[in-house]
């Protein structure tokens, strides 16, 4: 399977913004989140690059993407009407192709030396179908993530054969639809924020559009896992979602404690932590 295109949505009310905010990178370099996410998706092979914005974003988002603007298609979202809408609105740029998804608003620190999109995207052409990474995430999580059951299929490879998807599940729900053998109990496979998803997920949606009721991408996702196989993977990596309280802060702390400047970044926590505890 052929992957050459990646998606990233990011014309959320309150999203929009986020990723144009300015983090210092591993190496030590100010760049903005979106300049980041697109180094991820560049290290994965894909160098076309759509991305959905609201109206009036573009020139805010290409002066963010920096070096990286002229790879970029801009897809505008007219009117909000959520995640599924946005993907949507993409079709016609990605065609009749596999393409790799992203949300604008997380970070990606992969803790091999293939960063995280790349390993989801060399899965995926391994197994010829649509993967969505997953983490393992507790239940107190559970109310700002999609979630999804089903059975291990290959333990040294953590995949799993997707079989029941819910968006945002209260923990009672999850724990009578998405238990999955082996893990912990009070954990669940939360989304990633990132898929390799077949073109297949643009006829569900639009097929579900066609109809008066509202959408929403978890429908598009189970429509996929019933008709088609459809596999979730744990990645060696951990994803920072910077849309919630203290995201920022936490994207930039796990950057900087994963770069060059470790140590100097560590002696100055530790002073900061001797400071406030007087």
């Amino acid at each position: 399977m052929e992957i050459t295109k990646a998606l990233i949505t990011a014309a959320g009310k309150h999203q929009r913004t986020l990723p144009l905010q300015t983090l210092v990178d591993r190496d030590g370099a100010s760049k903005t989140a979106l300049a980041i996410i697109l180094e991820e998706i560049l290290r994965a092979g894909i160098e076309r690059i759509g991305i959905v914005i609201s109206p009036g974003d573009e020139a805010a988002y290409r002066a963010a993407a920096g070096p990286h603007a002229a790879r970029l298609t801009f897809i505008e979202q007219s009117a909000a009407l959520g995640y599924a809408h946005a993907i949507h609105c993409a079709a016609e740029f990605c065609e009749n192709d596999a393409f790799l998804l992203l949300v604008g608003d997380h970070l990606y620190l992969s803790t091999t030396e293939l960063g995280c999109a790349r390993q989801l995207v060399e899965i995926a052409r391994a197994e010829a179908c649509s993967v969505s990474a997953v983490q393992s995430t507790h239940e107190s999580k559970l109310p700002y993530y999609g979630a999804v059951g089903g059975q291990l299929v290959h333990a040294a490879r953590r995949l799993y054969q997707v079989e029941a998807v819910l968006e945002k599940p209260t923990p009672t729900e999850a724990e009578q639809k998405l238990v999955v053998p082996g893990l912990r109990a009070g954990y669940y496979l939360c989304f990633f924020g990132m898929h390799v998803l077949t073109p297949a997920v643009h006829r569900h949606l639009a097929d579900l559009f066609a109809g008066p009721e509202p959408v929403h991408f978890r429908s598009a996702l189970a429509a996929l896992a019933s008709q088609e196989r459809y596999l979730a993977a744990e990645l060696a990596g951990r994803r920072y979602d910077f849309g919630v309280k203290y995201g920022l802060l936490n994207a930039q702390l796990a950057l900087a404690l994963s770069g060059t400047d470790r140590d100097e970044v560590l002696r100055h926590m530790v002073e900061l932590l001797a400071t406030n505890s007087r």
